[in-house]
């Protein structure tokens, strides 16, 4: 059973930056398709980028200029760098793994919330 922990999430200001981080246990992220969804207040979940176990790296729509996906193999460790942070990103940031078409993890979640 793999289990994610994310943390990072922060109160910040509009324009401002953070990086959430996501720590795997009991599996490693460079065996899975990875990736942080976010879930805003009265919406879906939302997928804002994933990396392969290859290293290639998808963004959710409108996310590539100002977020960046990486992924320590050493640490086991997935990180979401944020840039020129909106009110509109605010909401609860999740970590994935996914193993198969049957089996993936995801962590509890980080809030991060931006205000105006």
């Amino acid at each position: 059973q793999v289990q994610l922990m994310e943390s990072g999430g922060a109160l910040v200001q509009d324009g401002g930056s953070l990086r959430l981080s996501c720590v795997a246990s009991g599996g490693y992220f460079k065996n899975y398709l990875s990736g942080w969804y976010r879930q805003a207040p009265g919406k879906g979940r939302e997928l804002v980028a994933r990396i392969s176990p290859a290293g290639t790296i998808n963004y959710g729509e409108s996310m590539r200029s100002r977020f960046s996906i990486s992924r320590s193999d050493t640490d086991n460790i997935l990180y979401l760098q944020m840039n020129s942070l909106k009110p509109e990103d605010t909401g609860v940031y999740l970590c994935n793994a996914v193993r198969n078409t049957w089996t993936e993890w995801w962590g509890q979640g980080t809030q991060v919330t931006v205000s105006s």
